[in-house]
């Protein structure tokens, strides 16, 4: 049974950081692609940040380039993200996904269940 298990969420100032994790098992973490989508209220769910396999390669929405970065424990099945700079558009239910044929192949991602990132003014 594949579970991905996402924390590190809460309520940050504008300016202010947080990092997420999320801790997988009942997969074959080394073999996955990873990544961090997040959906605001009323709105679809985006693609924030992904990862290859090894971790030699990211690709981030524009809208948090520089500011957010992906990473990975391929010996703790571990994918975190880093959040930097925060702003109140940032706010959302961040979900960690795997996908072992990677994000782009039109095969079903796994899921985890969402944290809450809020961001105040």
């Amino acid at each position: 049974q594949v579970q991905l298990v996402e924390s590190g969420g809460g309520l940050v100032q504008a300016g202010g950081s947080l990092r997420l994790s999320c801790a997988t098992s009942g997969l074959i973490f080394r073999l996955n692609a990873m990544g961090w989508y997040r959906q605001a209220p009323g709105k679809q769910r985006d693609m924030v940040a992904v990862i290859s396999t090894g971790g030699y390669s990211t690709k981030y929405a524009d809208s948090v380039k520089g500011r957010f970065t992906i990473s990975r424990d391929n010996a703790k099945n571990t994918v975190y993200l880093q959040m930097n700079s925060l702003k109140p558009e940032d706010t959302a239910v961040y979900y960690c996904a795997a996908n072992r044929y990677g994000f782009s192949s039109g095969n079903d991602n796994y899921w985890g269940q969402g944290t809450q990132v809020t961001v105040s003014s």
